[in-house]
């Protein structure tokens, strides 16, 4: 992923992203899973819920934090080597507690099997996440490190409100993000039409939708920065003080012309997104699973 988003083919800057941050959950979960249930799903709520307390402990911190504690909790770039960075973009604890919940969530399945009680369940814990995600955030005490204030306008103070962090995901984000991603399933999950046909080909296989639409889009993106008159050593290069090769900041397009890029994208991804989706059902592979 690092050499797709960068196009940097001697990793000077290393980037540890969401793949790192869902890797690193796995093998922890896949520790986690032999302890019980309960004890499971304790660990989940307490990293969940607590890991904004540590927000206290770091500003109360003079020196710099350790290695080990920036991949936990701090973003930052990370000095290698002479040449070579870490860009920490996802410090892993929360997204960790995240992985363990979902996990712990997948019992609903498992124990209740009736569908119309799933959806039930689902969208109660949907919408009382979106509840104490505003109760929180109207006190401006605890959940995420980053106030909201009233603003010129009712618009911009709504932005204010909902303007929470993500790196790392603080509980006020992760309340309103997973919030009404829930509350959608639960209520929208038994829809069986053309473009749910179509939505699922691609939740057939997000991996490779994923790391493929990165590689397509930064290949665009190189191929409009030539077309601009700029040459093959010059995008290798790249621009001072970033780790991304053939983009130049100041140069680009507007607003309706990335959202047509990406539409375009989208569609031309999907034979194949197909094609695979297919393969993966007549070859029921572990590996491919993952895929």
């Amino acid at each position: 992923m690092s050499l797709v988003m960068s196009f940097d083919p001697g990793y000077s800057f290393i980037i540890l992203a969401v793949i790192w941050a869902i890797g690193i959950s796995m093998v922890l979960l896949g520790l986690l899973i032999w302890l019980p249930f309960s004890v499971i799903f304790s660990i989940g709520l307490l990293i969940v819920f607590g890991h904004n307390l540590l927000g206290f402990w770091e500003s109360a911190q003079a020196g710099p934090f350790s290695i080990a504690y920036q991949f936990l909790h701090r973003p930052g770039v990370i000095p290698l080597s002479k040449d070579h960075l870490i860009g920490n973009f996802y410090p892993f604890l929360a997204w960790t507690g995240v992985m363990v919940l979902g996990y712990c969530f997948g019992k609903i399945y498992s124990v209740v099997q009736e569908t119309k009680k799933q959806t039930k369940i689902i969208a109660i814990i949907g919408f009382a996440l979106i509840v104490l995600f505003i109760v929180l955030r109207s006190t401006n005490v605890y959940g995420d490190p980053l106030l909201w204030a009233q603003q010129k306008s009712s618009l911009y103070t709504f932005f204010s409100f909902i303007n929470t962090q993500k790196y790392p995901p603080s509980l006020l984000f992760l309340c309103m993000t997973l919030g009404p991603a829930l509350i959608f399933p639960a209520l929208a999950g038994n829809v069986r039409n053309w473009l749910t046909r179509i939505i699922s080909i691609y939740g057939k296989v997000p991996l490779s939708y994923y790391v493929l639409h990165f590689f397509l889009l930064h290949s665009i993106s190189a191929f409009l920065y030539l077309q601009r008159g700029h040459s093959v050593s010059e995008g290798l290069k790249g621009a001072p003080g970033m780790p991304f090769k053939f983009i130049l900041p100041g140069e680009g397009y507007s607003l309706g012309v990335v959202y047509l890029v990406w539409i375009a994208v989208v569609i031309a991804l999907y034979p194949f997104c197909k094609w695979f989706s297919e393969y993966k059902r007549r070859h029921p592979r572990w590996c491919l699973s993952y895929l």
